[in-house]
C-alpha cells in the first residue's frame, strides 16, 4: 500500500473506526498524489507568478485559449439542448459528428468496421471505464517509462493491476517498438494483456513516425498470433497537434482487424483537440468486425456509466456538436494549431542554442503539449522546487532527470526567457551543491 494512502487510512481509523470499516478495498488503496503532476501544479498556482509550465492547457492573452465558435454560443441555446438529461451513451447527433470527424481525420479507418463512439465525462473518465470491463487484479499494463502519472491510479490503484513499463525510446531515439514487442511477450504466461498506446506522448511531446508506426502494429500482432489476448487503448488526448513529420492520424485504424485477439480501443476527446478542458467531453470507441459484438460492448460501457455518472453533461455536448458543425469551425481550429506549432518550434530553435549543452539534453519531440529536459547535473525536484522558489516558474519534475515543460501554455514571445531562467537556476543549483560539499 502506498505510504499517503496508509497515512490517510490511519487518519480515518483514529477520527471513526466505523468510517474506516466502511472503506472498500478500493477505498483503502485510492490516495491523492502529492508526489506528481497535480500537487505540483497546486504549488505552481501559488507560486509561478511569472511563468507556470505545468499544467496541459494552452493560454492566450493570459486566459485558457478557445475558440470564438464556442464563446459565443454559452447563451445561444433552446431549453431542450441544455437542461434534459443527456443520454447515457451521449448525444446521438453528437456521437455521429465525432464519428464523421474520425472518420475524415483517419483515412487507415475507411472500410473498417468500428462502433459508434461513446460521449465519456472527458478522457479520464473512458480509460476508467476500460480499466473496470477489462481490467482484473493481477492483470499486466504494458506502458512506457515516459508516461501519464493517472495511469498508475486508473488501473494500479483501483484495478490492482501489475504495471509493467519498457523504455520509451530506443538507442535512436526512435519509440522503441521492440521493447514493446518484449514487454507484452513477457506476459504471455498470463494469456492477456492490456497495452496503452499514448501519442502525442505525455510528458514528452513524441509522435512515433509512419516506419515506427508500423513496427508498433507488427510487435502487437506478432504477440498475437503467439496466443495472446491484447486489449489496445490508444490514448489520443491531443491528437491532431502533429507539428513535424511523424504519424498524422491513430494508430486505432491500424489497429483495427489486425488481428481476431487483439480488441482495440479509441479513447480521445474534444477536451485538448477544442481547447474546452473545464467543458469534459470525450470518446471511447470499440473497434470490430462483429455489429453483435460492438453492440454487446456499447450495452456493457452504457451500464458502467449508468452505474457512477449516470450520463455526461449535456450543455457541453450541445456546445462541442454546435462547434463541430460551424462553417468558421476549421479555420479557428486552424488558427490555434498554428500559434502551438510555432511554440513548439521555437522552444526546438531555442534549445539548440550550445549554451544549454553542457546542463541538460531534450528528448525527442513533434507534437502536442509538452516536451522534457533531461538534466545532467542537478536533480529534477531541486531544480523545480528552485524555479517556483526563486522565480516563480513552475514547472513538473519527473523522477531524477526528467523536467517537463508545457509550452503550450508560454507565450511565444516568452519562451526564450523561461529557458533562459531554467538555465540560470540550473546554475544556481550546481553552485548551492558545491557549497553544500565545501561547507
Amino acid at each position: 500500500m502506498h505510504a499517503l494512502a496508509k497515512q490517510l487510512n490511519d487518519t480515518i481509523q483514529d477520527e471513526n473506526p466505523y468510517v474506516y470499516s466502511m472503506l472498500s478495498d478500493l477505498g483503502k488503496q485510492i490516495y491523492y498524489p502529492k508526489e506528481g503532476i497535480l500537487s505540483q501544479s497546486a504549488e505552481a498556482k501559488q507560486k509561478a507568478n511569472k511563468f507556470n509550465a505545468t499544467i496541459g492547457i494552452a493560454l492566450e492573452n493570459n486566459e485558457p485559449m478557445h475558440l470564438q465558435v464556442i464563446q459565443d454560443t454559452l447563451s445561444s441555446f433552446a431549453p431542450k439542448d441544455i437542461y434534459n438529461y443527456a443520454p447515457p451513451a451521449g448525444k446521438p447527433e453528437l456521437r455521429t459528428a465525432w464519428r464523421n470527424k474520425m472518420l475524415s481525420e483517419n483515412p487507415s479507418l475507411k472500410g473498417k468496421e468500428f462502433g459508434n463512439p461513446i460521449v465519456t465525462n472527458a478522457l479520464t473518465h473512458g480509460l476508467s471505464i476500460t480499466a473496470d470491463l477489462f481490467v482484473d487484479e493481477g492483470d499486466s499494463i504494458i506502458i512506457p517509462d515516459k508516461n501519464w502519472e493517472n495511469y498508475k491510479l486508473t488501473f494500479g490503484i483501483r484495478r490492482k493491476a501489475e504495471i509493467i513499463s519498457y523504455p520509451f525510446y530506443d538507442k535512436n531515439e526512435k519509440f522503441n517498438a521492440a521493447g514493446l514487442r518484449q514487454a507484452v511477450l513477457n506476459q504471455k504466461h498470463k494469456g492477456k494483456a492490456i497495452v496503452i498506446l499514448n501519442f502525442p506522448n505525455n510528458p514528452t511531446g513524441y509522435t512515433p513516425g509512419i516506419e515506427e508506426g508500423k513496427e508498433i502494429l507488427a510487435a502487437l500482432k506478432d504477440a498475437a498470433e503467439s496466443g495472446m489476448n491484447i486489449v489496445v487503448i490508444t490514448d489520443d488526448a491531443y491528437f491532431g497537434l502533429f507539428f513535424e513529420d511523424s504519424l498524422q492520424e491513430s494508430l486505432f485504424g491500424g489497429l483495427s482487424q489486425l488481428h481476431p485477439r487483439i480488441l482495440p480501443i479509441k479513447i480521445d476527446g474534444a477536451t485538448k483537440e477544442e481547447y474546452i478542458w473545464g467543458f469534459r467531453v470525450g470518446f471511447l470507441t470499440y473497434a470490430s468486425q462483429s455489429d453483435k459484438l460492438l453492440n454487446a460492448l456499447e450495452q456493457k460501457t452504457m451500464g458502467i456509466i449508468r452505474a457512477t455518472i449516470s450520463s455526461g453533461p449535456h450543455p457541453s455536448q450541445t456546445f462541442v456538436l454546435h462547434a463541430l458543425n460551424s462553417p468558421e469551425f476549421h479555420e479557428q481550429k486552424q488558427e490555434k494549431f498554428v500559434i502551438m506549432k510555432r511554440r513548439a518550434n521555437l522552444v526546438k530553435e531555442v534549445l539548440d542554442d550550445e549554451k544549454y549543452n553542457n546542463v541538460w539534453e531534450y528528448y525527442p519531440f513533434n507534437s502536442g503539449y509538452f516536451m522534457c529536459l533531461k538534466l545532467k547535473t542537478v536533480d529534477a525536484e531541486s531544480l523545480r522546487m528552485h524555479l517556483l522558489d526563486y522565480y516563480g516558474i513552475g514547472t513538473i519534475a519527473l523522477g531524477e532527470t526528467d523536467l517537463r515543460v508545457a509550452f503550450s501554455c508560454i507565450e511565444e514571445e516568452d519562451i526564450e526567457e523561461l529557458f533562459s531562467l531554467i538555465y540560470q537556476s540550473v546554475k544556481e543549483v550546481e553552485q548551492k551543491t558545491v557549497n553544500k560539499v565545501q561547507m
